[in-house]
């Protein structure tokens, strides 16, 4: 894709986008929260919304679907409780004072285990963020209810990588996090390990 081509709204959304790759986008224009290219695709089969497109200074047009500012929490809570991340990008002056584009801010990242919207929480479950940090044999495992503030911590050492996995494997199972954050020392191999226990 030629950039330099790109209208200069959408030059700003990619920008934005470039800092946050892995996270949805919602961009305010106007009353609306904008998704454009491979982020309209995903969230509008997610969220079964109309797939429209925009002019975007290329010869195609650029896929684009939205929802409402104002009801949009009920439409993050659909992607977070998918598992996706969410990034908000706001306009961050008065479109009446600008001069050129509107400056635009990402003011939130919403994951699953950071997701506060009481309305959209089910109240009868927790909404734990794990930290898992690995060190040799050492294990520091800490969760907290992002809702409610509770913290718990647990700190073990084990005579092997198996004795580890194997406790960390029940604590998972028992915790139920809806997020789970890993430091660098997790090795992929165990990273797959962990995201079989999520997903079994």
């Amino acid at each position: 894709m030629n950039r330099e081509k790109l209208t200069p709204m959408m030059q700003q959304y990619l920008a934005v986008k470039d800092e946050n790759p892995d996270a949805i986008l919602f961009f305010r224009l106007g009353d609306f929260y904008e998704m454009f290219f491979d982020d309209a695709l995903l969230a509008s089969r997610e969220l079964e919304i109309t797939l429209t497109k925009r002019d975007a200074g290329l010869e195609e047009k650029a896929p684009m679907c939205g929802v409402p500012y104002h009801v949009a929490s009920g439409y993050i809570s659909k992607l977070i409780n998918k598992g996706y991340k969410v990034a908000i990008c706001d306009q961050v002056e008065d479109p009446k004072l600008a001069k050129g584009i509107v400056k635009r801010e990402i003011t939130q990242i919403i994951t699953p285990g950071t997701f506060t919207d009481t309305e959209y929480l089910k109240s009868d479950l927790n909404n734990y963020l794990l930290s898992i940090f690995i060190h040799g044999y050492s294990l520091n495992l800490t969760y907290s209810d992002y809702s409610t503030g509770e913290i718990y911590f647990t700190e073990k050492t084990f005579l092997s990588k198996s004795e580890l996995y194997n406790f960390l494997r029940d604590e998972i199972d028992r915790i139920s996090p809806n997020e789970i954050l890993l430091n660098d020392e997790v090795t992929p191999k165990f990273k797959e390990k962990i995201k079989k226990i999520i997903f079994l």
